[in-house]
């Protein structure tokens, strides 16, 4: 197994994860305001990481540190964007709008490298798109309002954050890289929760349990795994298989809820599937294998 194949897969996992988080972060808004949770669970998490990660954190050098910082900057920016988006338009739009990152990515990928992703990756591109239409919109979908403006720019950030892990991973130290973002991120939605909110610690026992899942697992836990195997696979890689999100929270959904998908999310899904896994097939090789 190929060094990107196992990148690919990690990066699954991190997206099933992301999947999962959906009806934990939607249980916890109900009892937080957004940058309170924001903080508790990047707070949780960043704590954690430096009780275990403590000897790579000390090790850390200044560029490890300069990256991190502008990387929780980003991580920071995409989720205030995104929850800020949630409040003016439809679950459904801003799931679309958000994945739109999955164009975004080899778009500015080509423009800052100058070169093209191969053709399947293009065609990948274009079927998961389509998926994710599919799945997330439906017939009442209204016209544009500044919560899909918001949305958008959340779509751009989350490019920029693939964009950049890619490249800043191959010069840093993976694991300090992640936490340092998660400490960021952390310190600045606490800042903003204290000037714009009022803060409370949740005194409900299901919410801190949805909390501490949500910072072990669903943080920590996902950002050090996208952030060492995004070292070996491509941007554009990494944003086809995160448009799987969604299929997983419609999973988990189904699971734990007995949501069932209409007939077109349910070929949105597929869709989706079809796109991941055309990336990873060679068909040269296929084709010569068949010949």
């Amino acid at each position: 197994m190929s060094k990107q194949l196992k990148a690919d897969i990690a990066l699954l996992l991190v997206t099933i994860g992301w999947g999962a988080s959906f009806l934990l972060i939607k249980s916890s808004l109900s009892e937080l305001s957004t940058f309170n949770f924001l903080a508790l669970r990047f707070s949780i998490a960043f704590i954690l990481s430096l009780i275990v990660f403590f000897k790579k954190i000390i090790k850390a050098d200044k560029k490890t540190l300069k990256h991190g910082i502008v990387l929780g900057i980003v991580v920071y920016a995409t989720y205030g964007l995104q929850t800020i988006g949630l409040n003016y338009t439809t679950a459904s739009k801003s799931a679309f709008i958000t994945g739109f990152n999955v164009i975004l990515v080899p778009i500015f990928s080509t423009l800052l490298m100058k070169k093209l992703p191969d053709k399947k990756v293009f065609f990948s591109v274009f079927i998961a798109f389509i998926g994710l239409g599919l799945l997330t919109l439906n017939k009442n979908v209204s016209g544009i309002n500044i919560g899909d403006i918001y949305t958008f720019i959340c779509a751009i950030t989350c490019a920029v954050h693939i964009l950049l892990i890619g490249k800043y991973t191959k010069e840093c130290d993976s694991v300090a890289l992640a936490i340092i973002q998660i400490g960021v991120c952390a310190i600045l939605s606490l800042i903003t929760s204290l000037t714009f909110e009022s803060p409370i610690i949740p005194s409900n026992y299901d919410v801190w349990i949805n909390i501490i899942i949500l910072s072990v697992v669903c943080t920590l836990g996902v950002f050090i795994v996208q952030s060492v195997a995004q070292k070996y696979t491509s941007p554009t890689h990494a944003a086809l298989i995160f448009t799987g999100e969604p299929v997983f929270a419609a999973v988990f959904g189904y699971i734990i809820l007995g949501e069932v998908l209409s007939s077109q999310g349910f070929i949105g899904a597929i869709l989706i599937l079809i796109g991941m896994v055309i990336t990873e097939i060679d068909f040269k090789v296929a084709f010569k294998e068949v010949a």
